[in-house]
């Protein structure tokens, strides 16, 4: 792992693979951290320069408990990022968080430094009210959202859990409420995270609105969704491809809202296809 220090003076740990004319930089979804991405990068980084992040907060190194964690901030980073190893030709692949960074990137730093964009499963707002449906579960309004805040701060593991479960998968909620070795496993690893951190990042996450964003977008866009999405509907990923001028939607079937994992060679295969094309 190499190191960036921000100017807020915040480590950053990357990995940089391979090289090519393309730059691909993946960026992981909330609690998650660079493992998430490398399974990928690794296959990838045969053709092209391959950049994987712990986002400021996540991974495994240490995080002082006055870490700036917002995503205006994780959007600096990226661009300080892309600066100090000249980037020129990037192709952003965000998962969940990760493509809500993507797009505050763009709303800070504009579209310069990018060729393309690949978007998976994600909404631009994740708070819905009575003009806008299309966000977590189609209903996670203020108030519910208020509530789950504030079981993150009594059991954040077991709050991200429930976030996970209660959504709309179902295979998602029979497999907690069956205590399955996925869940176990999971809840191991979110007891290890920085919760008050990671909260501070939800609160973050659902103030945003990036829908503007979404339809200034210039650059090409893949978009990935997942058929069964724990927390997105249909008329979210129809509403996304008819708001980006130019975007390929892929829906993979019997898939979450971490399509990639079901589908690693066919998305695999999907990305090369569309970075060949740029």
């Amino acid at each position: 792992m190499e190191t960036l220090r921000t100017s807020d003076n915040v480590d950053i740990h990357y990995i940089s693979l391979g090289s090519g004319a393309t730059t691909l930089v993946f960026l992981h979804g909330w609690t998650a951290s660079v493992r998430e991405w490398l399974p990928f990068a690794s296959e990838l980084a045969e053709n092209h320069q391959v950049i994987c992040w712990d986002a400021r907060g996540h991974g495994d190194h240490q995080h002082a408990d006055t870490t700036k964690m917002t995503l205006p901030r994780m959007a600096d980073d990226l661009e300080e990022l892309l600066s100090k190893l000249d980037v020129k030709k990037a192709v952003l692949i965000g998962h969940s968080m990760g493509a809500l960074t993507a797009w505050e990137y763009i709303r800070r730093h504009g579209q310069t430094r990018l060729s393309g964009l690949c978007i998976v499963d994600q909404s631009p707002k994740l708070i819905t009210d009575d003009q806008w449906k299309n966000g977590v579960y189609g209903n996670l309004d203020t108030f519910k959202n208020k509530h789950l805040i504030q079981r993150f701060t009594t059991d954040f593991a077991e709050g991200v859990l429930e976030l996970i479960a209660f959504g709309n998968n179902r295979r998602s909620r029979e497999n907690y409420d069956n205590n399955s070795r996925g869940f176990q496993q999971m809840r191991e690893h979110l007891r290890k995270l920085p919760g008050h951190l990671l909260t501070q990042c939800w609160i973050s996450i659902t103030q945003k609105d990036y829908r503007e964003v979404l339809a200034h977008i210039s650059c090409p866009v893949l978009l990935i969704y997942g058929d069964e999405s724990q927390f997105y509907s249909k008329d979210l990923q129809r509403w996304v491809a008819d708001t980006i001028l130019d975007s390929e939607l892929h829906v993979y079937p019997d898939s979450d809202h971490s399509p990639h994992l079901w589908h690693k060679e066919r998305f695999i295969y999907d990305l090369n296809r569309f970075i060949e094309a740029l």
